[in-house]
């Protein structure tokens, strides 16, 4: 009967190749069971059509508010005023609507904002107050086209 002799070397690489046979099954079952629970369920598609993605765009676009200047000595007469997002109403340098010739005005007099759900107005503690139709304005409100807003003696009416 003859035994089979291994020399040390052998030994060693069968050693090696065993040790990285269960390191390798270890990682296996690792990963397994860290990825077991994030199948969950299937996930729907996001992408959407060009008539949605317009739709979405328009609800969710930022707001453009017009006004008309009717009177007042800080801008021209019939003139026209933009305000997208939110814009400071005053005298400022840092007022985004400036009416720097109105001196009844302060200088960070009134905030309008323009957001998908409508156009607001806000006065900031001035010390001549903003009317919108002629009322005070004492919180924020919303404005309807049409509404008149008062600002020292600068009246801008909102447009459609």
């Amino acid at each position: 009967m003859s035994v089979l002799a291994l020399s040390s070397d052998d030994t060693l690489l069968i050693l090696k190749l065993a040790f990285l046979v269960l390191l390798y099954g270890f990682i296996v079952l690792i990963v397994r069971s860290a990825t077991k629970d994030l199948g969950g369920a299937p996930q729907e598609s996001i992408v959407l059509g060009a008539p949605e993605a317009a739709a979405l765009r328009a609800q969710y676009a930022p707001a453009t508010a017009r006004f008309v200047v009717l009177d007042g000595p800080g801008l021209e007469r019939g003139s026209t005023v933009e305000v997208t997002a939110s814009a400071i109403v005053g005298r400022g340098p840092e007022s985004g609507v400036s009416i720097d010739g109105d001196e009844f005005a302060s200088a960070q007099h009134a905030r309008i904002e323009a957001s998908p759900d409508g156009v607001w107005i806000e006065d900031l503690g001035s010390t001549n107050g903003t009317f919108v139709n002629g009322a005070r304005v004492s919180a924020k409100r919303v404005l309807q086209p049409g509404d008149v807003v008062r600002v020292g003696e600068t009246e801008l009416q909102l447009q459609k």
